[in-house]
Order: structure tokens, then C-alpha cells, then sequence
């Protein structure tokens, strides 16, 4: 078919579709440029990138002063004990120390902002303009908070096996079950425990965007969002209540250290990411039915 058969209607229908994926796009790119120019972003990923440097530099001094570091066990923290003999091992250490709250806290920070920010500072109103969208607005918003979930991640990860190359030797490793594995291998697994860190995020992103709804004030929804990650981590130590701490999206969390088993023990790692994939539908369809019902006045 020709262009000059095209019938005006279907002429018409592209014309309106194409716009709005090129917005779709540049509504997207524009969320990143501005989440990641922020001062308040670039200082969260600054102190995730020292936290590895303080580690690696308290072990080496350990290691000088001819003391044990870390202990034994082999999970989370315990990873510890193994940095003097690969610096690979640094990774797993900074992710597992970062985890519990430092990742999460940055995570907080940059969901519970994420549409309560834009109401504080009266830009809301204007990023509702057509052909955006509320709910295409709060994908991408969205979209942005799990960006800010893996870059997060990788640049500890990252910062750490620097720092682990720097002060300590590299080579093959010895898994927690006890079989040795080659440095390529070792490479490999820190980068899938990276990918399976930043997913094990998506709950928490999910849950501090729906808090960023019901607020106009960034400042509340951060400190809400917070303070709901302290709570869920207090309850997730309590003996007493064992029953619930399934559904806790915490609770498997440093289950990633089962990926340094041989064979890899799997039970944990599904559970977990099932566990995110709930809280995400749970509560990003919560912020989805708040913020297309919500009165938008900035």
C-alpha cells in the first residue's frame, strides 16, 4: 500500500500513537536525569560507596594487627571472615552490611520523595499535563526508584571489589559448602548477588511510592517510609512472632548468600523474589488507585 492509500484514519491513529511513546520515553529519561542530578541522590551513592572503603580498610588493619577478623558460619556479615584471604569476598561483606539498612534507607529516601517531593515543590500539577498521565507519570516514577535500586547496588558492589583488588589478593574461592570455584566463576556469582540485592528492593520501592501518595510533604513520606523499614526490621527479630516474619519482605533478604553454595540452594532466593513481586502488586496497585483518585492542587 502506498502512502498516498493510507486512509486518514489509520494516518490519524499513528500520528496520535507515536507521539505517545516518544513521551512515554522522554518522560522517563527526564524522571532519571532529574532523580540522579540531584545533590541529595549523589550524596546517598557517595556514602554507599564509602561504606566498602571502611570495611576494607578496618579488615586490612585487623589483619595487620595480627587479630581474627569476622567469625564463622559463612552467611551474611560472616563473609567477613574471608576478605583477607580473596578480596572478592568484599563484595558479598559490603552487600550483606549494606543490606539491612543503609540500601533500603537510600531506597526510602528516593520512593517516599518521589511523587510527595514534586507536590511540595508545585511541579505535580505540571507533569499531569497531557499527553503525560497519572498512570504513566507513576510507571515511570516508579521505573526511576528501581534505577535508583540497581545503580545503588552495582556502585557498592563495585566500589567494594575495588577496594577488595586494592588491599587484598584475588583468585579462586572457597564456597560456603566448601568447594573451591575459579575467579571468572567468583566474578559471575557477585554480579548475580548484585542482581538478586537490587530486586529484593522492589518491595520496599513499591511501598514508599504508595506512602509518596498520600502525602504532599517529601519530607513526611521519606521519614514514614523510613521509619515503616525500621519497624518491619524490629519485627523481623522477634522470636515471638515467627508466624508472620514469612510475609515480612525483610526476611529473606540475605538469602543471596545461597548463591555461594555449591550446589546453589534455591528454596530462599525464590521465596524472596516472590515476596517482592507480592508487595509490588500489592501496594503499586495501592499508589495506582490513590494517586488517579487524588485531588491534585500543586
Amino acid at each position: 500500500m502506498s502512502r498516498a492509500e493510507v486512509s486518514p484514519g489509520r494516518a490519524a491513529d499513528t500520528a496520535v500513537r507515536a507521539p505517545g511513546r516518544l513521551w512515554t520515553f522522554g518522560l522517563l529519561r527526564s524522571e532519571l536525569v532529574t532523580t540522579f542530578r540531584r545533590w541529595r541522590t549523589l550524596a546517598l551513592l557517595g556514602v554507599l560507596a564509602g561504606v566498602p572503603v571502611l570495611v576494607g580498610v578496618a579488615v586490612r588493619i585487623e589483619t595487620r594487627a595480627g587479630r581474627p577478623v569476622g567469625g564463622g558460619g559463612g552467611e551474611g556479615p560472616a563473609f567477613i571472615a574471608q576478605v583477607t584471604n580473596n578480596g572478592l569476598f568484599l563484595v558479598f561483606t559490603a552487600l550483606a552490611a549494606t543490606l539491612p539498612f543503609f540500601l533500603p534507607m537510600a531506597v526510602g529516601v528516593i520512593a517516599g520523595d518521589a511523587v510527595a517531593g514534586e507536590a511540595n515543590a508545585g511541579t505535580l500539577r505540571y507533569l499531569l499535563v497531557a499527553p503525560a498521565g497519572r498512570t504513566r507519570l507513576l510507571l515511570a516514577k516508579y521505573a526511576t526508584t528501581m534505577a535508583f535500586c540497581l545503580v545503588a547496588t552495582l556502585v557498592v558492589a563495585l566500589s567494594a571489589l575495588l577496594v577488595g583488588a586494592l588491599l587484598f589478593p584475588l583468585g579462586d574461592l572457597t564456597t560456603i559448602s566448601g568447594t573451591r570455584i575459579g575467579f571468572a566463576d567468583g566474578l559471575a556469582r557477585a554480579l548475580l548477588i548484585a542482581l538478586v540485592v537490587a530486586a529484593s528492593l522492589t518491595g520496599l520501592a513499591a511501598l514508599g511510592l504508595f506512602v509518596s501518595t498520600l502525602t504532599n510533604s517529601g519530607i513526611a513520606a521519606m521519614a514514614t517510609t523510613v521509619g515503616m523499614l525500621i519497624t518491619v526490621q524490629i519485627l523481623d527479630q522477634i522470636p515471638q512472632l515467627h508466624a508472620i516474619q514469612p510475609y515480612l519482605f525483610p526476611h529473606y533478604w540475605l538469602s543471596f548468600a545461597d548463591l555461594m553454595r555449591e550446589p546453589v540452594y534455591w528454596d530462599g532466593l525464590v521465596k524472596n523474589l516472590e515476596l517482592q513481586a507480592l508487595y509490588a502488586a500489592v501496594f503499586g496497585s495501592a499508589a495506582w488507585a490513590r494517586f488517579t483518585a487524588k485531588d491534585i492542587t500543586a
